[in-house]
């Protein structure tokens, strides 16, 4: 299918006059119309830079509105972008730059450096848009191919099994150079005529703040976050009658932050992604919110699950639809191992199933280890260890045992002590569950996005 022009010149064809963007930095208000004409400017920009059709090019993926109109700038010419993490290193940014053939980084300065405008063209919608370079947790990481066709249908689905509105307004604090910061809401909210408010970075205060401020309708969040702004003094008092819902992802949920939202009277919601077969798969409804906690919901529509390689109720999940992506750039053994001929998508994580069709998340399949003959599943564990009151955050990880084979190591935020916290899990877990070894640290390494970088603690023990 051929596409005439592109998400933001729709939305501004349609509603130019609609409040599109709260910058909070600056205190702008962009209507579609002003975004749409920043986004041409951006366009033109990328031309004189010599950009051309299918050229890739980094950006620097700081959460400004020149990001956005470089972003849907490249749209309109058909370059790729490729979003660079705030947090790189230099050395990180120039393997991306050598894997993917970047031509250059184009500063976000560049978005203010033409007063033309281009016209729209059109494309395929299986041309790539963006390449999203995978945050590397397990190893290298990799470009995986954005289409534009996967950001359509990304938006589209997104606003119809979410029910999003052309009222709703949402703050975006995580960082917009991830799958989650573009496309989890940004996309979908354009999509519907919705409002963003663009914070610079995420302050907790500044965030509560926003959502009274701005009377914000639906929120996303990573549980790292969820539990920062359920422990700010603000979390109390804060008026949240405009709140339609708040929804978390990135990682699995313990259940006590969602109970503590539920008690303030906010529907709170759990959602499931990964970039390469898009950040919103599933879906539920108000009512599976109390009905099914802890439950990433059912499928979203024309969005195929199953389970494959059973071990009892869990299996790793698959997922097929015309949301997933095309594959990694440059790196055609990484491709068929995770998306195969079939066209599912292997994602490498652990569910099960229950008879009303509702998914729930077990843990990675990488992190899944055998203690004695039997799987143990880490997140399970730590969702234990983080409803310990006296501790703040838990990762557990396997280490090679001479009699068991593997055992779990618990790494361990908070106050409590070895003694307590295996007392506690005794009672709540099977023996061989309970980790061998307790590891007290200041912080745990995380993505951007939430994720524990388990490596990282891995060479902890070294």
């Amino acid at each position: 299918m051929i596409f005439d022009g592109d998400l933001l010149s729709e939305r501004a064809r349609i509603t130019p006059d609609k409040l599109a963007l709260v910058v909070l930095e600056t205190g702008e208000r962009l209507t579609y119309a002003d975004l749409e004409a920043r986004a041409q400017r951006a366009a033109t920009a990328l031309l004189d830079r010599g950009i051309k059709p299918g050229d890739r090019f980094g950006l620097p993926g700081e959460n400004r509105p020149e990001f956005i109109a470089l972003f849907f700038g490249a749209l309109k010419i058909g370059a790729i972008v490729v979003p660079l993490s705030t947090r790189a290193t230099d050395h990180e940014r120039e393997q991306i730059a050598i894997d993917c053939g970047m031509k250059e980084i184009v500063p976000l300065d560049a978005a203010n450096s033409s007063s033309f405008i281009v016209h729209r063209s059109s494309f395929d919608e299986e041309q790539t848009a963006c390449l999203l370079y995978t945050s590397g947790t397990t190893g290298k990481p990799k470009g995986v191919m954005i289409p534009r066709r996967q950001l359509f249908w990304n938006g589209y689905n997104t606003v119809v099994n979410w029910d999003l509105r052309y009222d709703d307004v949402s703050p975006l604090y995580t960082p917009i150079y991830h799958a989650g910061g573009l496309a989890a809401f940004m996309i979908p909210i354009f999509t519907a005529g919705g409002t963003m408010i663009l914070h610079r970075s995420f302050n907790v205060s500044e965030v509560w703040q926003t959502i009274e401020r701005e009377k914000c309708t639906v929120v996303l969040g990573v549980p790292t976050i969820w539990k920062m702004l359920m422990e700010a003094p603000e979390f109390a008092s804060a008026n949240l009658e405009h709140v339609r819902w708040f929804i978390s992802g990135g990682a699995p949920l313990p259940h006590y932050i969602i109970e503590a939202f539920q008690k303030r009277g906010v529907v709170f919601k759990q959602g499931y992604g990964m970039t390469e077969v898009g950040v919103n798969c599933f879906t539920m409804t108000i009512d599976d919110s109390y009905k099914k906690p802890g439950s990433i919901g059912r499928p979203m529509m024309f969005t195929e699950v199953r389970l494959a390689n059973m071990d009892g109720d869990v299996g790793e999940m698959e997922i097929r639809g015309p949301h997933v992506s095309k594959g990694y750039w440059n790196n055609d053994d990484a491709t068929r191992a995770a998306y195969g001929d079939d066209g599912w998508f292997r994602t490498g994580d652990l569910a099960r199933r229950d008879v009303d069709g509702y998914f729930y998340i077990a843990g990675r399949r990488k992190e899944m280890f055998i203690s004695g003959g039997v799987n143990v599943y880490p997140a399970e564990i730590e969702a234990e260890l983080v409803s310990h009151p006296a501790v703040n955050d838990a990762a557990v990880l396997a280490v090679a045992d001479d009699k068991w084979g593997e055992v779990g190591i618990a790494f361990i935020v908070g106050k409590a002590t070895e003694d307590e916290l295996a007392s506690y899990l005794a009672l709540r877990i099977a023996k061989y569950k309970v980790p061998r070894r307790f590891v007290f640290v200041d912080a745990l390494p995380r993505t951007p996005y939430g994720k524990i970088e388990k490596e990282k603690l891995r060479g902890l023990l070294q």
